[in-house]
């Protein structure tokens, strides 16, 4: 991020300027998770997220370089969203917030069964995490 849009140089305030806000990291999950996504494909999400800050984040996404927009193979009216490096790269801070929640909150058995995976070794789960999300960038 430019530094005249920084409030300051603190680690977690810049941070938090370019994925802190709910609609963000969701979005970031729904790439992890699956790799690359539609526009509708995010529209379909639980969470359900209006239109009109699906496409802002995604567009403020794309301008910090955490996301990318690539043509899509079988529809020229839609595009595929896939994470650059940088956004493979908060895959630590998302494997975190999962520890975090299971702590204090009732979670899915499909997040408890991933969370489980953590847990038995947290650091082979972010290198094969890191390794398989940076294969299909």
């Amino acid at each position: 991020m430019p530094d005249k849009k920084r409030r300051s140089y603190c680690p977690i305030s810049s941070s938090l300027d370019i994925w802190g806000d709910k609609w963000s990291l969701l979005i970031i999950r729904d790439l992890m998770i699956s790799r690359q996504c539609t526009y509708g494909d995010f529209l379909k999400s639980e969470e359900k997220i209006a239109t009109n800050i699906l496409a802002s984040r995604l567009q403020m996404l794309e301008e910090s370089g955490l996301i990318t927009k690539l043509d899509h193979p079988e529809s020229k009216a839609k595009v595929l969203y896939k994470l650059t490096q940088k956004g493979i790269d908060l895959l630590p801070v998302m494997t975190e917030i999962n520890l975090w929640a299971e702590k204090y909150f009732t979670i899915s058995d499909t997040q408890q069964a991933i969370v489980a995976e953590i847990k038995k070794d947290k650091a082979l789960f972010l290198k094969r995490g890191l390794q398989l999300l940076s294969e299909t960038s």
